[in-house]
């Protein structure tokens, strides 16, 4: 059974950092934010763009990558339902230093950075949110480093999953994850298969079940201890 997707006006209402807005800040988020469709394949954002919105994620799942001259990508992480990001881009007001792709057909929010910008300058809380969001972003790519330079595949699957779940950055995520084996390689950097025998690792390990459609984390303290 297909889980119905909110709308627009519900997934701004169920943000982390729509809940202490005032009812004028709220209003104005609504009337401005506007909503994107984004194919599978497509492409969110582009490296060296001006960045002119908050991105949230609504329904599907974006990766944020970079391809070297060569044509080498590398992934720097996933963001599932629920996820916002490009603050960073926003406050400094710099070009966009990534490209954020579509994993699988996606329902996506923009904020004019006009709105993001007002509610920094009349939201204390807010102001507080994005604090809280740089500083575990940080902490995000500080361990991705990690995972990249010292783990083996199995462990840098399990991780990568693990970092899908996170109650600030994404707070919408549920044990069921609406991944596949092929979007699991491409955001732990492992091959198809090599991320299927690592799945089948972990699988045996008793934390996380591949079902049809996702797969169903059993341990998520489990899995973000896991080292091969």
């Amino acid at each position: 059974m297909e889980t119905k997707q909110p709308t627009l006006k519900e997934a701004l209402h169920a943000a982390i950092w729509a809940k202490t807005l005032t009812p004028e800040q709220m209003a104005r988020v609504e009337a401005t934010t506007f909503e994107v469709f984004v194919p599978k394949g497509g492409y969110v954002c582009h490296k060296g763009e001006v960045v002119d919105n908050w991105v949230g994620i609504l329904s599907g799942m974006v990766k944020m990558n970079n391809f070297s001259p060569s044509g080498k990508s590398v992934t720097f992480t996933g963001v599932p339902p629920g996820g916002w990001f490009g603050e960073g881009s926003l406050l400094k007001d710099e070009r966009r230093k990534y490209d954020a792709m579509a994993l699988r057909d996606s329902r996506i929010a923009r904020m004019p950075a006009e709105t993001f910008l007002w509610l920094l300058e009349t939201s204390l809380p807010f102001t507080r949110f994005l604090l809280m969001q740089l500083n575990e972003r940080l902490g995000q790519f500080i361990g991705l480093v990690e995972s990249e330079r010292l783990l083996d595949p199995d462990t840098r699957v399990a991780r990568c999953l693990a970092s899908l779940f996170h109650s600030h950055l994404y707070p919408g995520s549920e044990p069921l994850l609406q991944i596949s084996q092929e979007e699991v390689g491409l955001l732990s950097g492992a091959s198809r298969q090599r991320a299927n025998q690592a799945l089948q690792l972990l699988e045996r390990q008793g934390l996380l079940r591949v079902d049809y459609g996702g797969i169903r984390i059993l341990d998520l303290d489990g899995l973000r201890r896991f080292e091969a």
